[in-house]
């Protein structure tokens, strides 16, 4: 997969009210989040490094001890084994993260593709 076209890609809902869409290649792995107000993805933790931009909307984002409210166009890093979670609020958000190694539970999650049209 060298260009990608979103609206191709499956569509998985992790958490209520949060879908998800995860291209990916040999080492690195996109993931397009789509986030209702009031959702949220709980605090978790993972041996991947993660980065993010988020592309609209705002969110309340927690990364180890620190928690911000970021707005569009805040960018981030999570180092990998760092617990962190995310809420929308004001609005639904977008947010594109990227992670690397590429993430396996995720590819399982592109076979369960939900029938949401997004």
């Amino acid at each position: 997969m060298t260009f990608i076209d979103l609206s191709e890609i499956p569509c998985s809902e992790p958490f209520a009210g949060v879908r998800i869409r995860t291209p990916y290649g040999q080492n690195l792995m996109f993931s397009y989040v789509e986030m209702e107000e009031g959702a949220e993805v709980p605090t978790h933790s993972h041996f991947h490094e993660q980065g993010g931009v988020l592309l609209e909307g705002q969110i309340r984002m927690t990364i180890g001890s620190e928690t911000r409210v970021l707005k569009e166009g805040a960018l981030y890093l999570v180092p990998p084994n760092t617990p962190h979670g995310a809420l929308a609020i004001k609005g639904p958000a977008k947010i594109l993260d990227v992670f690397t190694p590429i993430r396996e539970d995720y590819v399982r999650l592109m076979d369960k593709p939900i029938n949401k049209e997004t």
